[in-house]
């Protein structure tokens, strides 16, 4: 289990407001108003925020203007004294319309977008190493170039599964999320993302590494959510086009002599036992940038076989927001009590919150989360 922060109860009066800062240094530049405000976060990919800045004069486009540095600046997006959301400005967009009406529209990515954007300085050898400690020592690598420090705290977990060899060469220039994540995906892999809070004895603005093995789980308990209720929509997907029970990984050729012919190494075929019990045969492959030995290959493609076993199912339901349904829920575990026509007679069924969007209220339009799952 993973340490959940604590987040305050709803109010009546909901009060959501961006903070925009330094991202190096984390001081606060403006506090800017928005509207259209959407935003989310994930377990395995970066989450988004979606804003608009009204500029209804020209002394709020000086301020929006010297605030909103993409690259540069970090946003933090508030509701009530809780931080519900940290990342990164990436983009931005200044509109003016025929009626003279100015506004600039912006996307910010979670602070994991920001490892996209960074390589390894200097080669690396790990040796019988926990898989935790590799993935803390590329980040804190990144974070130790010039320019390169973010801020982002960690802790001392364990997974428990120590890898005989891991090297990465400088030479091969690969993102440091890439390799991040290529770890992730190998048999007996594990979860991570940037948590955003805010400290509970400092009440500073936090951004922590949060990792789990095999995947991260929050909360001790599951919270039930009804249909009739507070269970607004669900989309209930099921999808075979992605579904496999064979398996091979490909990745780069061994051979150095540029003088001879180079094939790409392959893993030995993965076969999932299904094949046998008259399933016909679904095959997939993946490949794997910078990775030429056939034993990690092998544990590749035991790994994506796994994932790939059974149909692609991600169901998304939107809820009235209430103090049980938070950012600090990704990871906890839910469960549904559907009554209608389709779940009739349907049992309850179990599901981990591997993400969320969430739409602040705006007019007329209530608060609500959308909430993706994950089958249990």
């Amino acid at each position: 289990m993973t340490d959940t922060p604590p987040f305050a109860a709803p109010s009546a009066d909901i009060t959501y407001r961006a903070l925009f800062c330094d991202l190096l240094t984390d001081r606060v530049i403006d506090v800017l108003p928005l509207t259209d405000v959407e935003f989310d976060d994930y377990i395995g990919k970066p989450g988004q925020l979606r804003a608009t800045v009204p500029l209804p004069d020209e002394a709020l486009a000086r301020r929006a203007r010297a605030a909103l540095r993409t690259g540069r600046t970090a946003v933090w997006l508030e509701r009530g004294s809780e931080i519900w959301w940290g990342g990164i400005l990436w983009t931005c967009t200044a509109e003016g319309d025929e009626r003279g009406r100015l506004r600039v529209q912006f996307q910010a990515g979670t602070f994991d977008s920001y490892f996209e954007h960074r390589i390894l300085a200097s080669s690396y050898v790990f040796k019988k190493r926990d898989q935790f400690h590799i993935v803390r020592e590329l980040l804190q690598h990144a974070q130790s170039q010039p320019g390169g420090d973010i801020r982002l705290t960690f802790g001392d977990e364990t997974s428990g599964v120590v890898l005989d060899e891991r090297a990465y060469a400088y030479t091969d220039l690969a993102r440091v999320r890439e390799l991040i994540d290529g770890l992730a995906a190998l048999e007996n892999g594990f979860e991570w993302r940037i948590q955003c809070y805010r400290h509970p004895e400092t009440g500073e603005r936090t951004k922590r590494l949060q990792l789990g093995h095999p995947k991260i789980l929050t909360g001790a308990s599951d919270i039930v959510l009804d249909r009739p209720g507070q269970l607004l929509t669900y989309s209930l997907p099921v999808d075979s086009t992605v579904q496999a029970n064979v398996w091979v990984a490909r990745g780069e050729s061994a051979n150095r002599d540029q003088a001879t012919d180079s094939l790409p190494e392959v893993s030995e075929p993965q076969v999932a036992e299904e094949l046998a019990a008259g399933w016909p045969r679904l095959e997939g492959t993946s490949d794997h940038s910078g990775v030429s030995d056939k034993k990690l290959l092998t544990s590749a493609a035991v790994a994506e076989l796994d994932r790939a076993r059974q149909p692609q199912s991600i169901p998304e339901a939107t809820f009235r927001l209430d103090g049980r349904i938070t950012p600090a829920l990704i990871g906890g575990t839910v469960r549904l009590r559907i009554r209608d026509g389709w779940h009739a007679r349907t049992p309850d069924r179990r599901y981990r919150v591997v993400g969320l969007t969430v739409t602040p209220p705006d007019r007329s339009k209530a608060e609500t989360a959308r909430l993706y799952l994950e089958a249990m």
